[in-house]
């Protein structure tokens, strides 16, 4: 794997002399379309310890963390800026550097390399973040949070683009260790430039509100759900949802009586479909395998290729005596217009299928539901800051925006809720900041889910 030139043999040692000739060393830029702000690799301390431009912060001296310039672990020119927990458990704060110049609405990008040793959970104990100022130096807006990463050996990289708040005339680059007594984080390669604005990524979805009654198979079934759609659904789309187990509602089956391979006949039908509409199709079967019977959605793409299936992990009571087996996995599908995860029905009741979804990147949730609660279902949207698609039948079919909020619903049979969604908005609460940074950066998975009598 290679960054730019530099290989991941290269990167976990840590340093080579041929980067060190290559690798660029301070860079300061004038405020130019495209020209960085900042760019360094390689730290000197000053006559006060400290790098030109380079502060340490934290909120009270006793919980200051150990900082100083490290020779020994470097990406590229020698020296990185090393922040030690020096065996405090309250140590939070690190390095700092300011960077005026800065227009409101304009897009920047902050990228900074870091490796880290003795951390006990390391999402929460390594930050970097951009703090917006105004000209008076006061807050403008809320600190946006990096925590896009990729890991090349023993460094990662991490990379935030953010539009800089209104009343931002500066922003301060923070580079911090948090919490850990026995942590170290050596920083590296670090910029600040200007950045594109990315615009809309806009996408057409709809979810249908249809319930056959009094069908006598599943290929029935699947044929009147397909024509509803066609009805209820007209013009271009991105997405269509279906509901929950469409081949087995209004038939008076068991599951075991219209259980069928994935891809299987119904997937068939649901492919010709795809293909016919240009647009993603996703539906609620039920698959066998061998002797397992699952509780399935499948994912067709505008090609009407099956693109992948999940198996409900959640199952409740009267799904397990008849005879349903739980799935394992959350995956989420790359498609064309971005990243969506898919939940069935009781998976709502609780918190942990979003928010694997959300963390494995998911930006919309899709939701085949028989019934369930409204009120769980705009809590999964609002807690992961994701779009969330519903396809019920005693359950809404609507879709909720990242707030919770309804952006189109179909109340009646035969309806179906359609909505343009933009995936790249920023969902920004005026106190609190961008809410899908800050779930991110303080969402806490490193305590242990404990249960009474099942701990040794």
């Amino acid at each position: 794997m290679k960054h730019g030139s530099i290989t991941e043999l290269e990167l976990s040692a840590g340093y080579t002399r041929r980067m060190r000739r290559k690798l660029p060393s301070l860079l300061i830029a004038i405020t130019l379309s495209g020209a960085p702000l900042l760019r360094q690799s390689g730290f000197t301390p000053g006559p006060d310890g400290l790098p030109p431009g380079w502060r340490t912060w934290a909120a009270r001296a006793e919980i200051a963390p150990k900082t100083y310039i490290e020779q020994v672990h470097s990406l590229g020119e020698p020296g990185s800026l090393a922040v030690s927990g020096n065996s405090n458990a309250a140590a939070y704060g690190g390095w700092e550097y300011s960077v005026r110049g800065i227009e409101p609405g304009r897009w920047y990008r902050l990228t900074a390399w870091y490796r880290a040793e003795g951390l006990r959970y390391e999402p929460l104990q390594v930050l970097a973040r951009l703090d917006w100022r105004t000209a008076k130096g006061g807050r403008a807006g809320q600190p946006d949070y990096a925590y896009q990463l990729e890991r090349y050996g023993e460094w990662r990289k991490v990379t935030l683009q953010a539009p800089a708040p209104e009343g931002a005339a500066e922003v301060v680059i923070q580079l911090y260790l948090a919490n850990a007594p026995q942590g170290m984080v050596w920083w590296d390669e670090i910029s600040l430039e200007p950045a594109p604005d990315p615009g809309p990524r806009l996408v057409r979805v709809a979810a249908l509100n249809f319930r056959p009654t009094n069908s006598a198979s599943a290929a029935e079934n699947v044929r009147r759900f397909l024509e509803a759609a066609d009805k209820a659904i007209g013009g271009k789309v991105d997405l269509i949802l279906l509901p929950e187990g469409i081949t087995l509602v209004g038939t008076g089956k068991k599951y075991a009586d219209v259980a069928e391979p994935v891809p299987g006949p119904t997937t068939a039908k649901l492919s010709e479909y795809a293909k016919q509409r240009s647009a993603w199709v996703v539906a609620g079967i039920y698959e066998r395998e061998s002797p397992a019977i699952y509780n399935t959605a499948v994912v067709l793409d505008r090609e009407g290729r099956l693109a992948g299936k999940y198996r409900k992990v959640y199952l409740p009571r009267e799904e397990i005596e008849g005879g349903l087996t739980p799935g394992e996995d959350y995956p989420v599908f790359q498609t064309d217009f971005g990243k969506v995860g898919v939940m069935i029905c009781w998976d709502l009741q609780y918190a942990d299928p979003a928010r694997n979804l959300a963390l494995r990147g998911a930006e919309l949730i899709l939701l085949p539901i028989w019934g369930g609660n409204e009120a769980l279902a705009k809590a999964r949207a609002i807690e992961n800051q994701v779009f969330l698609v519903a396809s019920g039948y005693d359950h809404p079919t609507y879709i909720l925006d990242p707030e919770g909020r309804t952006v189109a619903a179909a109340e009646q049979r035969g309806q179906a809720a359609i909505a343009e969604l933009d995936l790249n908005r920023r969902w920004v609460d005026k106190w609190l900041g961008w809410m899908r940074g800050r779930f991110m950066k303080e969402l806490r998975l490193d305590l242990p889910v404990r249960r009474p009598g099942f701990e040794p």
